[in-house]
């Protein structure tokens, strides 16, 4: 028995010295960017597990992949799905420009990216944040996770699935999702598809009629909250698309015919409705009194969509607005320059968690999250991350940039110590 104690041990050391040097050649490899921290701990542990969980990607065969990515799995981070989305519409130049737009020059567009710059995250040590919960409650329902899917309008002109294939992706991870009034699909088949009734979001039009049906029919479907976009009411310059117009050689007449209802005629939502009076669905003139006006024929929860400064949030609270998402339409509202995470904390502090505070703009990582959380957002939401992995993979590519997003927040909470959402504070992020 002593013998067979001793051979097992000396297979086991055996096995160990093999690993070590097996580190120690990876440690020196200009193959792998690893740290000599990383190498440290696993040298210094020297667990399978450990091993399996940091070098897994070494073990796995070669899939060779050229300057766009040719399914989701190949996809190391959201913006690997971009080009990808451009390479799938590429002959639908002017559908992939409205999806890449912002207004003037773009900077508003880049600005909101940059802000996140303006950030660095604070990492604590020796948590156990093995466990964690990504969940958040918002107007008594449960999210599974704080991205939420902002509207985007018109999204069968990337896929012909549209935001059906969306709602199906964001109930896989438990996602909320905003439905936009010029969506290719009907709320009620968007809330089937989710598992779950979704938020809607409305662009009014100039005829009260008009709005009234809107909000009635959003709400028979159950949507939860009413999600008005206020802007959009100055007009704007989409530069980049009218660029991307300019070589897209297709007849588009056929689906853009002028007046106000040929613009709607393929939108579910406008159906057995009289949209005759109708002159304008964005300028129309909102002031607060129509938010008032608003909020008296909304049974559910009313949120403003596009609030950037204290003012108009202390406003808003007087109007008895339910909730709030700091947007500037993705850099594709005005060319304020300013971006939406640097503009929040001061909207946050204006409400003073009296009502919950979304955002979105700009929001490409994990990082990104936890700024936005730790800077007092209740919840975040993306635009064209989504809408790439749509148009490049369908379903399949919604799934994956909403996967990789969380996958990057939980690694980001475990690094910082936090196990639930309200452990992400001011405390874990700290100016540039």
């Amino acid at each position: 028995m002593s013998d067979m104690v001793h051979e097992l041990q000396g297979s086991s050391a055996r096995r160990m010295t093999a690993r070590r040097h097996f580190l120690r050649f990876l440690a020196g490899s200009p193959l792998l960017t690893a740290s000599a921290g990383t190498i440290a701990n696993l040298l210094a542990v020297g667990s399978q597990e450990a091993l399996a969980q940091s070098y897994d990607v070494l073990r796995m065969p070669a899939d060779p992949v050229g300057d766009v990515i040719t399914k989701p799995g190949q996809a190391l981070n959201v913006l690997d799905f971009e080009p990808a989305a451009k390479a799938a519409l590429a002959d639908q130049p002017a559908h992939f420009g409205y999806l890449a737009s912002g207004v003037d020059g773009d900077e508003t567009l880049k600005a909101n990216r940059e802000g996140f710059n303006k950030f660095r995250i604070r990492v604590r040590r020796l948590i156990d944040a093995r466990k964690i919960d990504t969940s958040v409650n918002i107007f008594g329902a449960k999210w599974s996770s704080p991205i939420a899917l902002a509207p985007v309008s018109s999204q069968a002109a990337f896929h012909p699935d549209a935001e059906l294939a969306v709602a199906k992706a964001a109930r896989v991870g438990g996602h909320q999702m905003i439905l936009s009034t010029v969506g290719s699909s009907a709320v009620e088949d968007v809330s089937k598809d989710h598992g779950s009734p979704v938020w809607y979001m409305l662009y009014p039009t100039d005829d009260w009629a008009v709005t009234q049906a809107l909000v009635k029919r959003a709400e028979a479907a159950g949507a939860p909250a009413i999600v008005l976009t206020v802007d959009r009411q100055g007009g704007r310059n989409t530069e980049t698309l009218f660029r991307a117009r300019r070589v897209d050689t297709r007849e588009c007449a056929a689906c853009h015919q002028p007046g106000f209802a040929n613009e709607v005629s393929r939108k579910p939502m406008f159906e057995k409705i009289d949209v005759s009076h109708v002159t304008n669905l964005y300028g129309t003139g909102m002031t607060w009194e129509f938010v008032k006006r608003l909020r008296d024929i909304t049974k559910g929860r009313l949120v403003l969509k596009g609030i950037v400064t204290h003012e108009d949030a202390k406003e808003a609270l007087k109007y008895g607005v339910d909730g709030l998402i700091v947007s500037n339409h993705g850099g594709r509202a005005e060319e304020s320059f300013q971006s939406t995470i640097e503009v929040l904390p001061e909207v946050v502090a204006a409400v003073g968690g009296r009502i919950p505070v979304l955002v979105d703009g700009g929001f490409r990582r994990g990082t990104d999250v936890l700024k936005g959380l730790a800077l007092g957002a209740t919840a975040i939401c993306i635009g064209r991350p989504y809408c790439w992995g749509l148009a490049a993979f369908g379903q399949p590519g919604v799934e994956a940039v909403l996967g990789i997003m969380q996958r990057e927040f939980e690694t980001i909470m475990r690094q910082v110590g936090a196990t639930r959402l309200d452990q992400i504070t001011k405390d874990n992020i700290s100016r540039a």
